[in-house]
């Protein structure tokens, strides 16, 4: 089977390494920290910020992912990651002549300016206003003109097992909404994130560029009242109480899956629904 490096084998890199391996690829996870990585793993301890911590990586890989992400969100923590991180990586391959027959990078769909809730897809101008959109364009770039085969995957807001906070924060009333002007979301479970790298992975010729994203822009609103009906509790009202708040959200735009699907990918979670369902229903055999 054939050799997989996961670098900056997170949350997504975890999922996708552990999916690859029950397959009987071998898989590296490059992480500053590897030990805690599970067993199924072969954990390469290295910075993708540090150059000199990159003089090792295994000497055949076959598919590379970078699924980096900055432990937090400053200016300098995503410049260090998309933009210095992604240039060591393809300068450590290079200099080392490993020769991966495409390179996947995990963006996202901040790169878009959209702010009225119109409707984007991989066509669609990039105009990020914000550092974080800023520089995960500018990673794009650095890998899609760089010197192997390239593919970014744009997720939207991720969740799943370990990211389910809003649940709790339904349940207890922490979190609502108000009257204000619709504002759209854009969702992906971690499952499905993995699973649309996995299948990028085999097809012969992928695009340059993907949208992954499942089949429903929401609003907060619909969102919450449906996790408040599943929980079996009233929707909070803004109006109703002077405690919580509805988060702000700078961005708000309808994020487009069609080429993805197109692509013969079958979402596991096709909605929000289906995939805090799974959550819920996994709490619930916790208890």
């Amino acid at each position: 089977m054939a050799n997989v490096l996961i670098a900056g084998c997170g949350y997504i890199g975890t999922a996708l390494g552990s999916l690859l391996a029950a397959e009987g690829y071998t898989v590296w996870g490059l992480r500053r920290h590897p030990a805690t990585l599970p067993l199924d793993i072969r954990p390469l301890a290295a910075d993708l910020t540090s150059p000199d911590t990159l003089q090792t990586l295994p000497p055949t890989v076959d598919w590379v992912f970078y699924t980096a992400a900055p432990d937090t969100h400053d200016d300098a923590a995503y410049q260090a990651v998309y933009v210095e991180g992604v240039r060591n990586l393809l300068q450590a391959l290079t200099l080392q002549q490993v020769r991966p027959r495409r390179v996947f990078l995990t963006s996202s769909t901040g790169v878009y300016g959209e702010s009225s809730g119109a409707w984007v897809d991989e066509t669609s101008p990039t105009k990020p206003t914000e550092f974080s959109g800023i520089h995960l364009l500018q990673g794009e770039r650095l890998l899609l003109e760089g010197p192997f085969p390239a593919t970014v995957l744009r997720l939207g807001g991720l969740y799943g097992p370990g990211r389910a906070s809003m649940i709790e924060r339904v349940r207890r009333g922490e979190i609502a909404w108000g009257d204000e002007s619709p504002v759209y979301f854009n969702r992906i479970h971690r499952d499905d994130a993995a699973g649309a790298l996995r299948h990028l992975m085999m097809l012969p010729h992928p695009d340059p560029l993907y949208l992954g994203v499942d089949h429903e822009p929401t609003t907060l609103a619909v969102l919450l009242d449906w996790l408040a009906q599943a929980l079996g509790v009233p929707p909070t009202r803004q109006s109703e109480s002077s405690g919580p708040r509805t988060p702000r959200h700078p961005a708000n735009k309808r994020c487009r899956n069609d080429r993805l699907l197109a692509s013969g990918y079958a979402f596991r979670y096709p909605t929000f629904r289906e995939g805090y369902t799974t959550l819920l229903t996994e709490q619930t055999g916790a208890c």
